[in-house]
């Protein structure tokens, strides 16, 4: 029960980093505002922070059943122990950060597409038990 539950999870994620990318793609000025609103309030970091770390806990239950499972344990550990990181730290300090790195990624997000598109692909492969490499 807890497996499928946190298949469902990482199958939800995946779908929502596949969505962001083609949103950059169809529409980057929409995406571009959704982008720079990460870290602008103590809210959306504490939000974020929920998502990373029921995605990470998700991760790293499902990992033992995934192809490949030994990589999304290790990507779920430092998806956990980031996101407590960053729970540790003033938001303010995430949010200053985010001001400095974010418009650098939304002036490549097509890059940045590529990268969502790659990671939901490969999680997608992970949870349902492909082996993209075999």
């Amino acid at each position: 029960m807890i497996s499928h539950l946190a298949a469902a999870v990482v199958i939800a994620f995946a779908a929502f980093m596949i969505g962001l990318g083609l949103l950059i793609i169809l529409r980057p000025k929409l995406s571009a505002r959704f982008l720079l609103a990460f870290a602008s309030s103590a809210r959306a970091h504490f939000l974020e922070q929920g998502l990373r770390l029921l995605f990470g806990t998700a991760l790293l239950l499902r990992a033992p059943q995934m192809a490949q499972g030994w990589l999304f344990e290790w990507l779920a550990w430092v998806v956990i122990v980031t996101t407590l990181g960053l729970l540790v730290f003033p938001w303010r300090w995430h949010q200053r950060f985010a001001q400095r790195v974010l418009p650098t990624v939304v002036r490549f997000q097509i890059v940045y597409a590529f990268g969502l598109w790659g990671m939901g692909i490969w999680l997608l492969f992970g949870v349902l038990g492909m082996d993209p490499s075999a």
